[in-house]
């Protein structure tokens, strides 16, 4: 992986995905599909592949104008952060979904659980190699972490939670694996459900994370949040699991702060992780000035040194207009030439 500079900027994962690509209207009405939700999709199936490989496109060159240094597919071809993967397991009834509460305590369709969770075989590793031919710069792909996709799901086979976020891993570890040899440079498990079922995420969420990123050969990313802010609306003021990261085998831990207003002293609990730093609030469409972005960083600098932050958004950015994602982008990176300016001087 070539070498980053000093406050380098990076999406969470998602960017904005174009109205001709999908119904967007249709997709902000609803929480995250669990269960695939082709109705979403606008173009014929037929066309679908080229669309998505074409606003992937879009995305990348995005993100490149605007500055950033780390760059995602955006997640073109998902309809959510996690239904790309989760279905594409065995042991999986996805045709005849189950039912599980969302984060928020509504009933959801979710992946039935059957029999033995098993990966036939790697899921986005042809995602990964698109991104790397389109692109020189360092590359981040993301996929849903164990303890979610045990949250995500109705298990009609394990009889345990444990022991279905523990073959979660196993699936996870190889997708991992394979994401690297594909030409990842940083692989992120999404675990937003960490945040919102602390106390079983304490028993064996990250026993199971740990294991996802078993002997990982890169770069590594665990990402918690408080749910995307087109969706839920209210934020606590701090996390109810994050201190516990600082035992998870990752490299970088994802957080928000812009919209939450986080008390950033909490960041002293993971002293050897790099933070990717929220700071873009995705619940209102206005852009930032780049000095109000670099003042939200400043927050973190008495906990986090300078060296071990990375400027993100709060959250993946796949309800924003593309008009308000690509001004919040270039704030993201302007605020990144502020911050460098100051630490020279």
């Amino acid at each position: 992986m070539r070498n980053l500079p000093l406050f380098p900027v990076s999406l969470v994962g998602s960017y904005a995905q174009p109205e001709w690509l999908i119904d967007r209207a249709r997709l902000a009405d609803r929480f995250p599909p669990r269960v695939r939700a082709r109705e979403l999709w606008r173009p014929d199936q037929e066309y679908l592949a080229e669309a998505q490989d074409d606003a992937t496109l879009l995305a990348i060159r995005a993100q490149e104008r605007a500055g950033l240094d780390v760059i995602t597919d955006g997640e073109m071809r998902r309809e959510s952060y996690s239904n790309h993967f989760a279905t594409a397991l065995e042991g999986v009834d996805i045709d005849n979904p189950g039912e599980a509460l969302d984060r928020s305590g509504h009933p959801n369709p979710v992946p039935r659980v059957v029999g033995p969770i098993r990966r036939p075989e790697p899921v986005q590793a042809d995602d990964v190699r698109f991104l790397r031919a389109n692109t020189d710069r360092v590359i981040k792909v993301t996929v849903p972490g164990p303890f979610t996709m045990s949250q995500q799901a109705q298990d009609d086979h394990f009889g345990s939670r444990e022991a279905m976020a523990m073959a979660y891993a196993e699936a996870v570890n190889a997708e991992v694996h394979d994401l690297f040899a594909a030409g990842a440079d940083i692989v992120q498990l999404d675990e937003p459900y960490m945040q919102a079922r602390p106390e079983p995420a304490r028993e064996f969420g990250l026993k199971a994370l740990n294991r996802a990123l078993e002997g990982a050969p890169g770069t590594t990313a665990v990402h918690i949040c408080f749910g995307y802010a087109a969706i839920i609306h209210e934020r606590p003021s701090g996390y109810s699991f994050l201190p516990e990261l600082a035992d998870c085998a990752c490299d970088q831990v994802s957080i928000e702060t812009a919209q939450s207003g986080l008390d950033t002293s909490v960041l002293k609990h993971l002293p050897d992780k790099t933070v990717i730093l929220g700071v873009i609030d995705l619940s209102d469409h206005a852009v930032e000035s780049a000095e109000t972005v670099a003042a939200r960083v400043r927050r973190a600098l008495p906990h986090v040194n300078p060296e071990r932050i990375v400027v993100a958004t709060d959250c993946g950015m796949k309800y924003l207009p593309r008009q308000s994602a690509e001004g919040k982008l270039r704030a993201m990176a302007d605020a990144a030439e502020i911050l460098r300016a100051e630490a020279i001087g």
